[in-house]
């Protein structure tokens, strides 16, 4: 197991319950979820469906608000906090990677990949330079003028990826971000999301069902019926 040695925890949960309400019957999703995570850790969280992999990203990534227990992010506990202020600490500190890229259409990759700085109202100049690196780095540095309607699945991706990654967030948040993608177009999305830990030390959490990414995650997190299974270190 790696210690984490002069590392600091980014994400605290303690005792995590999040439960909702379905049909006037209580749904309970999370049922006490303890986990720490640090800096620079790359993690895998896998189980089962309904194990409540999605929910708890959710919670972490300030989405969702949990029914009790605490949440801290960067050392910013969110139990209390407006919406205005949560929002400001995701816009500030998290990166986002869904399945489903959400693109917007009309725009092109470059564009897309700079919007979350132009909603911030930052210098236009400042983020196309940004983006135009980070689609290099994701290796689209040919395909920064081309919308989404014009590239493959695996290219959304990437630009998705570098969009969740312009702001500099400490923690970029995956859910299923292979699971639309064929075998080998996910490896070499799977091999960016290393790349990107190994570079930036972005801290990365990933829910997915895949074997083969989760095999090869420094740390894996198992949840079943909404709590903690396992904890591995590798």
């Amino acid at each position: 197991m790696t210690a984490n040695v002069n590392r600091l925890p980014i994400v605290v949960a303690n005792d995590v319950r999040k439960s909702f309400q379905h049909m006037g019957r209580r749904l309970d999703v999370l049922r006490g979820i303890d986990l720490t995570i640090f800096e620079g850790e790359m993690v895998g969280v896998v189980g089962q469906s309904g194990a409540g992999k999605s929910t708890f990203l959710h919670c972490i990534g300030t989405l969702d608000i949990v029914t009790s227990g605490s949440i801290e992010i960067a050392g910013e506990e969110l139990t209390g906090m407006s919406t205005a202020r949560l929002a400001n600490l995701r816009n500030r500190t998290i990166g986002f990677v869904f399945q489903f890229h959400h693109l917007l259409p009309e725009f092109n990759a470059l564009e897309n990949v700079a919007m979350p700085g132009l909603i911030q109202g930052l210098s236009r100049r400042d983020l196309d330079a940004r983006a135009a690196a980070l689609l290099e780095e994701v290796g689209l540095g040919n395909r920064m003028l081309h919308r989404p309607g014009e590239l493959s699945g695996g290219e959304q991706q990437r630009v998705a990826l570098a969009r969740a990654l312009v702001l500099e967030p400490k923690l970029l948040l995956a859910d299923e971000p292979t699971g639309n993608l064929d075998s080998k177009t996910s490896e070499q999305i799977h091999e960016l999301f290393f790349n990107v830990n190994a570079k930036r030390n972005t801290t990365i959490v990933i829910v997915t069902h895949n074997a083969t990414l989760a095999g090869g995650m420094p740390r894996v997190v198992t949840l079943h019926d909404g709590r903690v299974e396992h904890d591995e270190r590798r």
